[in-house]
C-alpha cells in the first residue's frame, strides 16, 4: 500500500515545484490572455454599435431617402405613360384621327413619292437574305424605290454573299445598290451618312431604315408614307418591332415584355402627348428633308438614332408611332449579346444627355413644356433614375439594412412601390403574367450593368463610346444539333463567367442569412432568389447555349 507523499519527504522528487510553478503561471497565462481577448471583442463589437449608430445608419438614411425620392419620381413617370396609353386606346386617339391620313390606291402610278430603303449591315451571315428579301418584297412601284445595302462586313466571305444576293435581285429588275467603304468609322451612323452622300439620294424624298435583322410587311411603306405625304410637319413615322424568337427561352421571354412596355406605354404615351419619341434606329421612315437640317447622322454617342431624333424634335417636327404596323426581328439569345446590348443603350441615352442638355435648354423652336418633358422624363428619370434606383435600392440598400437595424425603410417603398411598378410593365405581355417573379429578379441583376453604362456615359471614361454589334443568330439554332461535344459546352459555360455578378451574389446570400438569423423585416424572403438569380446570370447559365 502507497503512503501519500507530504510536504518534506523525501519521496518527492525536488524538481515537482518548479514544474507546478510553471504550470500555474502558464495557467495564469492563458487565462489572462482569454480574457484580455474577450476584453477586446467586446470593445470592438462595442465600437461597432456606435459607429454603426453614429456613422453608418444616418449615410445609409440618406440613401434610403434618396431611393424612395427616385422611386416616387420612377413610379409617378410610369403611372402617367400608362394612363396616356390607357386613355389613347380606350377613345381610340390613334394616328389616323390625330392628323390626316388618305390610304394609296394600289392602282395609282403617280404621286407615289420616291422612297430609299436603307439596309445596314455588319457580318450578317445569318440574316442578310431575309433582310434583304423583305425589303425587295415592298409593295411600291418600282421606279419609285431605291434598296441601298450599306455593307460594312469586314469577313471577305460574308461580303461576296452580301454582294452576290444584291446581284441576283438586281438581276431580277430590282434597284438595289451594293454600298461599301474603305473604314468603320462611326460605326451604323457613319455608314447611314455616308450612304445619304450618293447623287441618286437626292431624288429620294423619304428613306425607311431596317436593321439586319428586321423583316417588314409588304404593305409597310403603304400604311407609313401617307402620313409624311399628308403631313408637312411630321418627319418621322415609327413602327412596333415583333419578336420572331421570343419564345427561344426564358430571357427571350422577359425581354419580350419589356420590349413591349416599351412600345406599348412609352411610345405611345410620347407620341399621344408630344409627338416625341426616342427613334429606335429602325423601322421607321424619315422625311429626308428634315433628317438634314436636323444636322443629319452624328457619331458621337452609341445612340445615333436617339441623338438624331432630339435634334429633329428641337427644330420643331413631329413624330408619329404606329402600334398597328409590326416589323419581325429577332431578340438577343445570348447572355453576352444581351450585355453587349444593353451597355450601349444604357450608356449612350446617357452620354448624348451630357452632350445635349444645354441646346435643349438654348433652344426657342418648341415650348417650355417639351423642354421639361425632354430633360426630366426622357432622359432623367427613364434613363438614368431608372437604373440607377433599381440596382442601388434593392440590391444594395435593402439587403444592406439588415446589419443596421437603426434604418428604416418604410413599407410603402419596399412592397407598394416596385408592385405597382411591376403590374405597370406587365401591361405590355399579358400572356407572360406568370413570368412576373422571373422578370423582377433579372431585371435587377441587369441594373447593375446597366447602372455601370449610365454613369460610365455620363462621366465619360472608359468604353463609352464602344460600339459592339448585337450577334443575331437567324436560323442557326434551328439548324442546331441537339447533341453537342460536352467539352465545348463546358468550355463555352466557363468562358462566360461574370465575376462582379458572382460577387453579387455571395453578398446577397450573406445579407439573407444574417436577415434570417437576426432580423425582424423577413427581407431574406426576397434576398434568397435575388442571389440565386445573380449567381445563376454569373456563371452564364442563361439565354441559349450555342457552343463557340
Amino acid at each position: 500500500m502507497e503512503v501519500a507523499s507530504v510536504p518534506g519527504d523525501s519521496s518527492v522528487p525536488p524538481w515537482s515545484g518548479s514544474v507546478l510553478g510553471v504550470l500555474a503561471s502558464l495557467w495564469s497565462s492563458s487565462s489572462l490572455e482569454e480574457l484580455k481577448l474577450s476584453l477586446t471583442w467586446k470593445q470592438a463589437a462595442d465600437a461597432w454599435v456606435q459607429v454603426r449608430a453614429n456613422v453608418v445608419a444616418p449615410v445609409l438614411q440618406v440613401a434610403v431617402a434618396l431611393c424612395m425620392l427616385m422611386s416616387v419620381m420612377l413610379v409617378s413617370e410610369k403611372i402617367l405613360m400608362g394612363a396616356t396609353s390607357l386613355f389613347a386606346k380606350v377613345f381610340r386617339w390613334r394616328p389616323q384621327r390625330r392628323y390626316k391620313y388618305h390610304p394609296l390606291g394600289e392602282d395609282m402610278e403617280v404621286g407615289y413619292p420616291m422612297v430609299l430603303v436603307q439596309l445596314p449591315m455588319y457580318n450578317e451571315k445569318q440574316v442578310y437574305k431575309l433582310s434583304i428579301g423583305a425589303a425587295c418584297g415592298l409593295l411600291w412601284p418600282s421606279d419609285r424605290i431605291i434598296i441601298q445595302v450599306l455593307d460594312d462586313s469586314t469577313d471577305p466571305e460574308i461580303k461576296n454573299l452580301v454582294e452576290l444576293e444584291c446581284k441576283t435581285w438586281k438581276g431580277k429588275g430590282f434597284n438595289i445598290k451594293y454600298e461599301i467603304r474603305d473604314n468603320r468609322h462611326g460605326y451604323k451612323a457613319g455608314a447611314l451618312k455616308e450612304g445619304m452622300k450618293h447623287s441618286y439620294v437626292g431624288h429620294c424624298d423619304f428613306v425607311a431604315i431596317f436593321d439586319a435583322d428586321f423583316q417588314p410587311e409588304a404593305d409597310f411603306l403603304m400604311q407609313t408614307v401617307p402620313f409624311l405625304i399628308h403631313n408637312p410637319d411630321i418627319c418621322l413615322v415609327q413602327t412596333r418591332w415583333k419578336f420572331v424568337n421570343s419564345n427561344e427561352c426564358m430571357m427571350t421571354r422577359i425581354q419580350e415584355m419589356s420590349m413591349d412596355y416599351h412600345f406599348k406605354v412609352e411610345q405611345e404615351s410620347g407620341s399621344t402627348m408630344h409627338s416625341f419619341f426616342g427613334f429606335n434606329g429602325t423601322a421607321g421612315v424619315w422625311r429626308i428633308s428634315a433628317l438634314e437640317e436636323a444636322g443629319g447622322w452624328k457619331d458621337r454617342t452609341t445612340v445615333e438614332d436617339m441623338d438624331l431624333a432630339v435634334r429633329a424634335t428641337l427644330c420643331g417636327w413631329k413624330f408619329v408611332y404606329l402600334g398597328n404596323v409590326k416589323v419581325k426581328s429577332e431578340l438577343p439569345s445570348t447572355l453576352k449579346a444581351l450585355r453587349s446590348q444593353q451597355f450601349r443603350w444604357s450608356c449612350g441615352p446617357a452620354n448624348l444627355f451630357r452632350k445635349i442638355h444645354k441646346e435643349i435648354l438654348k433652344t426657342k423652336k418648341v415650348s417650355p413644356r417639351k423642354k421639361i418633358y425632354l430633360i426630366y422624363s426622357f432622359f432623367i428619370v427613364r434613363r438614368i433614375i431608372s437604373h440607377t434606383v433599381t440596382f442601388m435600392f434593392y440590391c444594395v440598400v435593402i439587403p444592406s439594412s439588415v446589419f443596421v437595424p437603426e434604418v428604416k425603410v418604410s413599407t410603402w417603398g419596399v412592397v407598394y412601390i416596385p408592385t405597382t411598378i411591376t403590374i405597370l410593365n406587365s401591361v405590355g405581355t399579358p400572356s407572360s403574367f406568370h413570368l412576373l417573379l422571373f422578370w423582377i429578379f433579372f431585371e435587377n441583376v441587369m441594373s447593375m450593368h446597366r447602372m455601370r453604362a449610365v454613369w460610365t456615359g455620363l462621366l465619360e471614361t472608359g468604353k463609352v463610346n464602344e460600339w459592339v454589334v448585337t450577334k443575331k443568330l437567324g436560323s442557326k439554332l434551328n439548324e442546331q444539333k441537339t447533341e453537342e461535344p460536352l467539352k465545348q459546352t463546358r468550355l463555352s459555360i466557363s468562358g462566360r463567367i461574370l465575376l462582379p455578378e458572382l460577387g453579387m451574389a455571395l453578398y446577397l446570400f450573406v445579407c439573407a442569412c444574417y436577415d434570417l438569423r437576426y432580423g425582424k423585416n423577413n427581407y431574406f424572403f426576397y434576398i434568397y432568389p435575388q442571389a440565386i438569380t445573380f449567381f445563376i446570370v454569373g456563371i452564364g447559365y442563361v439565354g441559349t447555349l450555342v457552343p463557340s
